[in-house]
C-alpha cells in the first residue's frame, strides 16, 4: 500500500546544537552554518523564503536568493514595483527562512526592511550576466502579461537597444536589506526534540540567547 502524506516522516540524527558551541554573535554563527552549507555543495544554499504582509495583515511568501550579508543585515535584489517590494514599502517588516535539508538545519530571521544605497545596487547589478541585466528591464514583475512571447519580444527589443552598450540599472530595480531583530538557529534532533536557539536583539546592541522548546 502506498504511503499517505501523513506517513511521510524522517528522524533527524546528524548533530546537536548547544549553547556551549554557538558564537555569541549571530552573524558569525550564520556565517559558520552558511559556509558549511556551501561546502556540502547543497543546491542553492542562498535560497530563502521571504514572507511579507500588507498593512491589513494579508501574508504572502516566495523564494528569493540571498546576495550579501554582514552585521547590517541580509540583502536580496528585486524589482521595486513587485508585489513583495510594494508590500514592504507599506509594511517594512519581513521574515526569512533558510532550509538546508541535507544538514537538517533551518535558520529563521525576523526584522525590518530598508532599501540599500544606490551605490550598492549599482555595484551588484553590474556583476550580473548581461541577459540578467536586460531581464531587469524586460520584466514588469508581478504584472499580468498575455503570453510568454511578450517577454521574448521585449527581450529582443532591449538587446537591440543596448547592443554594444553598457546596460544601466533600471531605477525601479535594486536591493533590500532585512535588518534582524531575531535570528533562530534550528537543528533537527531525534524524536522531534529539536534544538532551537533564539538570538534577540537588545536595545544596547547586544544579543540575548534563549533556548526554545521544540
Amino acid at each position: 500500500m502506498d504511503k499517505t502524506v501523513a506517513d511521510l516522516r524522517k528522524d533527524y540524527t546528524l548533530e546537536g546544537l548547544s549553547e556551549l558551541e554557538i558564537d555569541l554573535n549571530p552573524f558569525i554563527q550564520f556565517r559558520k552554518w552558511f559556509d558549511q552549507a556551501v561546502s556540502a555543495q547543497l543546491p542553492e544554499p542562498n535560497a530563502m523564503t521571504i514572507a511579507t504582509s500588507t498593512p491589513d495583515g494579508k501574508p504572502s511568501a516566495r523564494m528569493v536568493l540571498l546576495k550579501d550579508f554582514d552585521e547590517r543585515g541580509f540583502t536580496f535584489f528585486t524589482n521595486y514595483n513587485s508585489h513583495k517590494a510594494q508590500e514592504l514599502a507599506e509594511n517594512p517588516q519581513a521574515a526569512l527562512v533558510f532550509w538546508w535539508a541535507e544538514l537538517e538545519r533551518q535558520v529563521r530571521i525576523c526584522g525590518y526592511v530598508e532599501k540599500v544605497s544606490e551605490a550598492e545596487s549599482d555595484q551588484y547589478f553590474h556583476t550580473r550576466p548581461a541577459n540578467s541585466r536586460l531581464g531587469a528591464w524586460v520584466s514588469n514583475q508581478s504584472e499580468v502579461i498575455e503570453s510568454r512571447e511578450v517577454l521574448e519580444r521585449r527581450m529582443e527589443e532591449f538587446k537591440n537597444q543596448y547592443e554594444n552598450q553598457e546596460i544601466p540599472r533600471p531605477p525601479h530595480w535594486g536591493g533590500l536589506r532585512v535588518i534582524p531583530t531575531e535570528i533562530e538557529f534550528w537543528q533537527g534532533r531525534s524524536s522531534r526534540l529539536h534544538d532551537r536557539l533564539l538570538y534577540s536583539h537588545l536595545d544596547n546592541g547586544s544579543w540575548n540567547i534563549q533556548r526554545l522548546s521544540p
